[in-house]
């Protein structure tokens, strides 16, 4: 984090080509054509099937296949067979029309196999904007990242998000807070990223209750999608602290859902790391209530997720309470930066809260 008086940060800028704007999936053909790809496999999990089975028609010979079974946290058996379907193949870009489920699962093929990737993301989930990749197995999720695996291309088309329930638009727009959030207190901060996580927590925090109110509401989508756009540059151009390590971790040893993970434990995340990052938490709730609300950045994490009816309790989800202990175990294994000091204790106690629903410590 920058401080006063100092002016020296590191800013490195994602490579990625942005298209953004309603209707854009039309332009998908161009870009591929761009990306001078002859055999285009099509990535998607079982519900966006069709979607994927109407780009492989629009493409017409150059879509080789569709692959369906994309899921969450990336199973390191599922990116085997995506693997060895795109070599059998012969594939040369892929194509990944989806959540973080299938965006991740474009990544996992493209460190194995430097596939270039086409992203066409239809949550919020911001993966496409990152060169984070992961893979779980025997339920450990292990992430790294490697430039290979960034898309070439993203197109954000609004449209495609306007068949996303209002719960799990929540969720997933709550996921895109995070990445804003932890870009904030990350230790790589810079002037750039935290003007893109301020404008993207600003975003969020218009479009996404109008969202939950009118799924439908084609501005609310846009303003949304943005906001998520900007979360993944923010957690693409930084790196990540307790919050995303603690989403990993129940995710990968839980198989607990991604994006209602990310919401539950944000305010709490955010209220543990308040002493450690001051500032930030200034910046964080000066974003969530440009009106100023005499709230601390958690509590108003806290009231924007109640006001939406997100999960807010890890119980909720299907975590088992001996979880508690296990998962606080495994966060302690390996050293990392966060801005509040990490105990086992700590973290124990704010996973119970976590866990209960309740609200986060002031």
């Amino acid at each position: 984090m920058m401080l006063d008086g100092d002016r020296s940060f590191l800013f490195h800028s994602s490579s990625s080509r942005v298209i953004f704007g309603m209707g854009s999936l039309t332009k998908a053909p161009e870009e591929i054509n761009r990306l001078r790809a002859k055999r285009v496999l099509i990535l998607t999990t079982p519900g966006r099937k069709k979607l994927g089975e109407d780009m492989a028609t629009e493409l017409g010979a150059k879509a080789v296949g569709v692959f369906d079974r994309a899921v969450m946290h990336v199973p390191a058996e599922i990116a085997e067979r995506a693997r060895g379907e795109a070599a059998r193949l012969g594939a040369d870009l892929c194509v990944a029309i989806g959540g973080g489920s299938a965006i991740g699962l474009a990544k996992a093929i493209a460190a194995g196999a430097s596939l270039p990737i086409l992203a066409i993301p239809t949550t919020y989930s911001g993966s496409e904007m990152t060169s984070t990749w992961g893979l779980t197995e025997h339920g450990i999720k292990k992430t790294l990242r490697d430039a290979r695996v960034q898309p070439q291309t993203v197109i954000y088309d609004p449209a495609l998000t306007l068949s996303l329930p209002a719960k799990l638009s929540a969720t997933s727009g709550m996921n895109a807070m995070a990445h804003c959030v932890e870009a904030l207190y990350a230790q790589d901060a810079n002037p750039i990223t935290s003007l893109l996580a301020e404008e993207g927590i600003r975003s969020l925090t218009k479009g996404l209750p109008a969202v939950v109110r009118d799924p439908l509401d084609r501005d609310a989508r846009s303003l949304t999608l943005y906001g998520a756009w900007l979360g993944g540059m923010s957690l693409g151009a930084t790196t990540t602290a307790l919050h995303h390590k603690l989403c990993h971790i129940l995710g990968g040893a839980f198989d607990l859902p991604h994006s209602e993970t990310h919401a539950v434990l944000l305010p709490h995340v955010t209220a543990y790391n308040a002493r450690g990052a001051p500032r930030a938490m200034a910046r964080i709730a000066q974003a969530l209530a440009p009106e100023g609300v005499a709230k601390s950045a958690a509590q108003l994490l806290h009231d924007l997720e109640a006001s939406m009816k997100t999960p807010l309790s890890l119980r909720s989800l299907g975590m088992n309470q001996d979880g508690v202990d296990h998962a606080a175990a495994l966060v302690m294994e390996k050293p990392f930066y966060n801005p509040s000091a990490l105990t086992k204790e700590g973290i124990r106690v704010l996973l119970e809260d976590a866990f209960e629903g309740r609200p986060p410590r002031i």
